[in-house]
C-alpha cells in the first residue's frame, strides 16, 4: 500500500505490518466531519425519494409483489460486484430445482453464491438480533456455506491480513487491531448519532468496508447489512431500498470513493455519491413498483373474466414471488394431482398470463410480464 497516498486529515492512521508493508487502521466512529450545506439540497431529495418508496410500498396489497423481486435483484448485483455471475433465469431455476439445465460445478457455485446472499438477506431482516457482530457473523456464515468461500472461514472474524486491489492498493487493518476495530464500531452501531439516519448509514458502512473483518465476503456482507440499516434507522416498514445496483454500475467510482475517504477524508464525496444512488433507486424502484402493481391488477382481471378459483389466485400470487412456475413443483405446493396442475398451467396459458419456458430441463411456464418488469434489465429469461 502506498502510504505517500495517505494524507493528513486521513481518517484513521497508518500501522506498519512489516519493514515495507502498511495497513490503514480507521478511527472510530463518528468521524469528525460536519456535514455541509451544499448536500442539504441533495438530501432532502434523497429523504423524500424513500418516503415517496415507503409510502407507496405500504399501499400494496401483497408486499412481496416488490419485495422479492429486489431481494434477488440486489442479490444479483451485490454478486456481480465480486465478479459472481449468475442470471435472474439461473437464480430463480435454482431456487426450484438447483440441477436445472445440468450446469457445470463453477456454474452452481455461482448459483448457489447468489442464492446464499439471498438465503442471508431474508436471514438479517427476519431476526431478532440487533444491528451487531453476532448477526454480522451470522450473515457471513450463511453467505459462504457450501460454495468456494467455505474454507475461509465462514462466520468467523479473520486472524490473518488481507489485501484489496492489485498491488495491495488498500491494506485494512492488522488482524491483531480487528479486535478494538469492531469493538469501536458495533459500540457506534447502538449509539445515537448526530447524523441523518440516511447518513448515517453510508458513514457506517465505509467504516465495515475499511475494517475487513474476514477473509473472504466483505463487500457483500456489507452492502447486505447496509440493506438493513436504511430499513431500521430510517423507521421504513419493509427492505425496500437496496443499493448495490448503483453501485454495481458505477463501481470504479465506488471503490474510489471509500478510498478517498480514507486516503483524503474525503466524506463529502462518499455522501454525496450514495444520495444520488439513493435519489436514483429509490426512483426506479417506485417506477418498478408501479408496473408490476399493474400487471398484477390486470391479471386478477382475467381471472375474473376466466372464472377464476381460491387456487388459480394463489398461483398467480405466487407469480411475483418467482415469474417461473413448474408443474411438478406446483403440484406438490397446491396438493394436486400432476393432471391438475398442469389443468391449472393450461388455464393460465390461455388466459395469456403464463407462457412455456424455452430451453428448460423441466416442464417449466413463466410469466414474461411480471419477468420483464422485474428482471429483465438484468438478464432474459
Amino acid at each position: 500500500m502506498d502510504i505517500n497516498k495517505f494524507g493528513t486529515i486521513a481518517p484513521g492512521r497508518i500501522a506498519a505490518i512489516s519493514d515495507k508493508e502498511h495497513a490503514f487502521v480507521p478511527d472510530p466512529l463518528p468521524p469528525k466531519w460536519e456535514f455541509p450545506a451544499a448536500l442539504w439540497p441533495l438530501l432532502a431529495d434523497a429523504k423524500s425519494k424513500v418516503a415517496l418508496l415507503e409510502g407507496v410500498g405500504r399501499t400494496l396489497p401483497n408486499p412481496a409483489i416488490l419485495l422479492q423481486p429486489l431481494a434477488s435483484r440486489e442479490a444479483i448485483q451485490s454478486s456481480r460486484l465480486e465478479g459472481t455471475y449468475a442470471s435472474p433465469r439461473e437464480l430463480l431455476l435454482f431456487e426450484i430445482d438447483p440441477q436445472e439445465g445440468r450446469p457445470s460445478e463453477e456454474r452452481v457455485n455461482d448459483r448457489r453464491e447468489v442464492f446464499n446472499y439471498r438465503k442471508a438477506l431474508t436471514h438479517a431482516i427476519n431476526s431478532q438480533l440487533p444491528l451487531s457482530l453476532r448477526l454480522i457473523r451470522e450473515i457471513h456464515r450463511i453467505l459462504l456455506s457450501a460454495v468456494r468461500g467455505k474454507d475461509r472461514a465462514p462466520g468467523e472474524f479473520r486472524r490473518i491480513q488481507v489485501a484489496i486491489g492489485t498491488n495491495k492498493r488498500f491494506v485494512p487493518p492488522p488482524a491483531d487491531s480487528l479486535s478494538e476495530c469492531l469493538s469501536a464500531f458495533e459500540k457506534y452501531l447502538h449509539a445515537s448519532s448526530a447524523y441523518d439516519p440516511l447518513v448515517d448509514c453510508f458513514i457506517t458502512h465505509y467504516q465495515f468496508e475499511t475494517i475487513h473483518p474476514f477473509i473472504d465476503g466483505n463487500g457483500r456482507v456489507g452492502r447486505l447489512l447496509l440493506a438493513v440499516m436504511i430499513q431500521h434507522r430510517c423507521e421504513l416498514s419493509k427492505t425496500w431500498l437496496y443499493l448495490s445496483e448503483f453501485f454495481e454500475k458505477n463501481r470504479d467510482e465506488y471503490c474510489e470513493r471509500l478510498f478517498d475517504v480514507s486516503a483524503k477524508g474525503d466524506w463529502e464525496g462518499w455522501i454525496s455519491f450514495c444520495l444520488r444512488g439513493t435519489v436514483e433507486q429509490a426512483t426506479a424502484t417506485v417506477q418498478r413498483c408501479d408496473r408490476l402493481r399493474s400487471i398484477r391488477d390486470k391479471y386478477m382481471q382475467k381471472l375474473t373474466d376466466v372464472g377464476g378459483s381460491v387456487r388459480l389466485n394463489q398461483i398467480v400470487e405466487n407469480l411475483f414471488h418467482s415469474p417461473f412456475v413448474q408443474v411438478a413443483v406446483m403440484s406438490k405446493q397446491l396438493k394436486v394431482t400432476y393432471p391438475t396442475a398442469k389443468a391449472d398451467m393450461d388455464r393460465l396459458v390461455r388466459a395469456k398470463i403464463l407462457k412455456p419456458l424455452k430451453n428448460a430441463t423441466q416442464k417449466t411456464f413463466y410469466a414474461p410480464e411480471v419477468y420483464e418488469a422485474a428482471y429483465a434489465d438484468i438478464g432474459p429469461a
